[in-house]
């Protein structure tokens, strides 16, 4: 199968379509986690579908002082990348094919929810990310758009566009790509050298611990109803690492099961750390929220959350999450 390189919508849009259209959308500088998404749209799309990938650097959402011309164009690489992952088209529209007579005057707004976390650091960064992706959206056309789970308020940010506007396409989610070390992949990695890759790691490593000792703390509260509650139930505890105090039979029953401000707490220690290190990471923000709104979610919480953890490492910055559920057992 060969690729078509498209740069225009009318292109785009004479193409005999047959099955589903499912769309990745990408600002290029493709690696194996846009190639995960473009395999997974093949598998939605079909043998009869047809899977197009965008390839555009919107320049809206490109904050003063950011990287809009650091960062890379690497378009003949993308193209082979996505032939290989089983795209059928790349559509490389110009900004011009994008934004026609200039920037646009009408913007879609992010709301609440593109103030906070990401949207604090960068003002503006959401409301120019809907908007390409509005117009994204009305220039492929697709059933079905797949976006990464590493980028989760987008992610989410979309959905509720989507679902808010009406927009009749299916938004869907593909998990993090990690490489071996555990660092999210990113077109960004790329400008880390030896030493900042290593202080890197922390952001993903802060991440896993405070998964570990939420599932830690799960499996000690899933142990407390377990053993009948006596003496024998303290000491079964004790027994797994818990202090007698904290192992007391009422208190495990009573307190509630995972422990937002334990896994807070796991992650902060191991970004303090690196906080330390030559060259340090700098922290934007730790935080334990809900994915509907991305709030910071309280101690008395159930449901699924999202721990996520921005920083900056020389001068590049990266992202990270992992989701997380919350929730007594029965």
């Amino acid at each position: 199968m060969t690729t078509a390189l498209l740069r225009t919508a009318d292109e785009l849009h004479t193409r005999a379509r047959a099955g589903r259209r499912a769309v990745v959308m990408t600002m290029g500088a493709l690696h194996e986690g846009h190639a995960t998404l473009i395999r997974t749209a093949r598998e939605i799309a079909g043998d009869g579908g047809e899977v197009v990938v965008t390839v555009f650097v919107n320049p809206l959402q490109f904050g003063q002082g950011e990287d809009l011309d650091r960062y890379p164009r690497t378009l003949d690489a993308d193209l082979k990348i996505a032939e290989l992952a089983g795209a059928d088209v790349v559509f490389a529209p110009s900004v011009d094919e994008v934004y026609p007579g200039g920037e646009p005057q009408v913007r879609i707004s992010a709301g609440p929810m593109g103030g906070r976390l990401e949207g604090s650091v960068r003002p503006g960064h959401f409301d120019g990310m809907l908007t390409v992706v509005g117009k994204l959206l009305h220039l492929t056309r697709p059933d079905v758009a797949l976006f990464g789970q590493k980028d989760a308020q987008q992610l989410a940010l979309i959905r509720r566009m989507a679902r808010d506007l009406n927009f009749g396409v299916e938004i869907a989610g593909v998990p993090t790509v990690r490489e071996e070390d555990g660092l999210a992949l990113s077109s960004r990695n790329r400008y880390l050298s030896a030493e900042e890759r290593h202080t890197a790691l922390a952001l993903s490593q802060a991440l896993f611990a405070g998964r570990d000792r939420h599932a830690a703390q799960e499996a000690l509260r899933a142990r407390a109803r377990e053993v009948p509650a006596t003496r024998a139930r303290a000491e079964a505890l004790s027994a797994i690492g818990e202090s007698r105090a904290a192992a007391d039979a009422h208190a495990v029953a009573k307190a509630v099961p995972g422990g937002p401000a334990g896994v807070r707490a796991a992650a902060r220690l191991v970004l303090d750390e690196a906080a330390r290190m030559r060259p340090p990471l700098v922290l934007d923000y730790l935080a334990l929220v809900d994915p509907d709104d991305f709030t910071e979610i309280p101690d008395d919480f159930t449901g699924e959350a999202v721990l996520a953890v921005a920083a900056r490492v020389g001068t590049t910055r990266l992202i990270d999450n992992i989701p997380l559920t919350f929730g007594a057992a029965s």
